[in-house]
């Protein structure tokens, strides 16, 4: 995402801004790769080859700007091992089109990229990577309790589409 290369000195100006653009009735949807322990480094090899300038945030660096930029926090979701499984399907992907980006990229760059794909996947699946998303707004009755309305909006969507998408599954189903 967009938001692993903010930086945490600008967490304040981002979040500051953020508040100005958001509406008083408004919601703002921040979705980024964390971290689930505390502050830490980024991994030098993907700092030099893949994502230089790039930091992944833990929950503790990031809600401090959020409740400076006078945002309330009205939901929190941890997606835990969805990315892995995003990755993976990318990594997948990739090898099976290995002969086409190699007509593109030198092999030195195929391998790179081959073992970020592999690397990260098995951070989120092993280690301490997640995504995090953190639904902001102004005022408390902004968004409903609970997460209900979230499925009733989904159908109602789909209505408007023909129900040509097909449905959103919940873990387990």
């Amino acid at each position: 995402g967009m938001f692993e290369h903010v930086g945490v000195g600008h967490y304040d100006g981002f979040f500051r801004k953020a508040a100005q653009l958001v509406a008083d009735d408004g919601v703002f949807l921040l979705h980024s790769i964390g971290r689930s322990e505390g502050p830490g480094i980024t991994n030098p090899w993907i700092a030099k080859y893949i994502f230089p300038g790039g930091y992944i945030p833990a929950l503790s660096e990031v809600l401090p700007a959020v409740e400076r930029a006078g945002f309330l926090v009205t939901d929190i979701e941890i997606l835990r091992l969805h990315y892995a499984e995003t990755l993976k399907h990318w990594r997948d992907r990739f090898l099976a089109h290995r002969e086409d980006v190699e007509r593109v990229y030198d092999r030195r760059f195929v391998r790179m990229w081959e073992f970020y794909l592999a690397s990260s996947e098995m951070a989120f699946r092993e280690q301490n990577l997640m995504v995090f998303q953190l639904q902001l707004t102004k005022r408390q009755g902004v968004v409903p309790v609970t997460r209900d309305y979230i499925a009733r909006e989904e159908a109602r969507l789909r209505g408007l589409e023909g129900g040509s998408r097909p449905p959103l599954r919940l873990a387990g189903e």
